[in-house]
């Protein structure tokens, strides 16, 4: 199953962009977690059995709240896990 790790920078916290992150996801049928970077960002890692789903859910996340001045993925690993949830910050 296709996993990529996104970090999304810009003023993406206390804007609540983790939940609409959170709401993406899951309207989109993803598994995984977001949780805020001490750096200031906000970091995903996301699965799906489509690529083109994760590519979507991706070019979404410059529509949510805050003011996203960037976003980058690469290739991740995901244990197991079924929904997606938001996590402790890192």
């Amino acid at each position: 199953m296709p996993v990529v790790e996104i970090v999304v920078r810009g003023r993406v916290q206390g804007v609540g962009f983790r939940y609409f992150v959170l709401r993406l996801a899951q309207q989109h049928g993803l598994d995984g977690e977001v949780w805020n970077r001490r750096d200031g960002g906000v970091e995903i890692i996301a699965s799906h059995t489509d690529a083109e789903v994760l590519d979507e859910f991706e070019k979404t996340l410059y529509e949510g709240p805050g003011k996203v001045s960037a976003v980058t993925s690469s290739p991740g690993y995901l244990p197991v896990q079924r929904g997606f949830r938001i996590g402790d910050s890192r």
